[in-house]
């Protein structure tokens, strides 16, 4: 349908290719060196920590599209984009190096972690 906005997913649910709304935990994040092409990157999962949240298939095998990286072109650093945040993502999914990816996504930090 025209105008309908893509339902929003975890991770895992993913599609191998196109537009897709998911939301997740940043696990990680990277930063380039300043002497590299800038782009800053972070892993995102459908939950932190330790425990039963790893994807498995019918044959019991872990499936490996359990993390997404989203990558930012031409940016060193994303504001709000830290380990730990929950955010939304909508962008669309390519494969890069075997996992699923999004470049340059629209986002919305739904929650952060509190430091004491």
């Amino acid at each position: 349908m025209a105008g309908q906005r893509p339902r929003t997913q975890g991770v895992r649910d993913l599609p191998a290719r196109g537009r897709a709304v998911c939301t997740g935990f940043i696990e990680s994040v990277t930063h380039q060196p300043p002497s590299d092409q800038p782009f800053f990157s972070a892993v995102v999962v459908d939950a932190l920590g330790p425990g039963p949240h790893q994807a498995i298939s019918a044959g019991g095998v872990r499936k490996p599209y359990d993390r997404l990286r989203v990558i930012w072109l031409g940016r060193t650093r994303v504001p709000g984009i830290e380990a730990g945040v929950q955010l939304r993502l909508n962008g669309m999914v390519t494969q890069l190096d075997g996992l699923p990816a999004m470049f340059n996504p629209r986002y919305e930090i739904l929650s952060r972690q509190e430091h004491l």
